[in-house]
């Protein structure tokens, strides 16, 4: 499956309509952003499963805000609208296979009571 553009018109719509989605913040400035995009690609290929996205960070500063990144690259996974992964850095192609794996063996399940215990753990958190 070929890698998406992401901005802000279709981010929405695109996490809706796709229950894995892998998320390429990134800049064409960025050097280690060069180096990272042809490993993103090569497992967009891989895993036609999954939806893979991009976000230049340079023509989408609202977005990139919006999720607070400070560094490029940044990765992030989203599994059934929730994000399950965001870490700056380019992986090298061993890790990202890695990491498709594990994002692939969470139980999402496990996952949604953990974030809902936590949030109700937060002080002043409405229930």
């Amino acid at each position: 499956m070929a890698t998406i553009e992401l901005t802000k018109d279709n981010f929405n719509e695109t996490l809706a309509e796709n229950d894995f989605v892998l998320i390429d913040f990134w800049a064409s400035w960025c050097g280690p952003c060069r180096t990272f995009a042809p490993v993103f690609e090569g497992a967009s290929e891989e895993h036609g499963d999954l939806t893979f996205a991009k976000v230049d960070t340079e023509s989408e500063q609202e977005l990139a805000a919006s999720f607070d990144i400070r560094s490029i690259p940044t990765l992030m996974v989203v599994r059934d609208k929730t994000v399950i992964y965001a870490q700056p850095g380019a992986l090298p192609k061993e890790g990202l296979e890695d990491l498709i794996r594990q994002a692939r063996e969470l139980d999402m399940d496990e996952v949604r009571k953990e974030i809902e215990k936590q949030q109700a753990e937060e002080p002043g958190a409405e229930g």
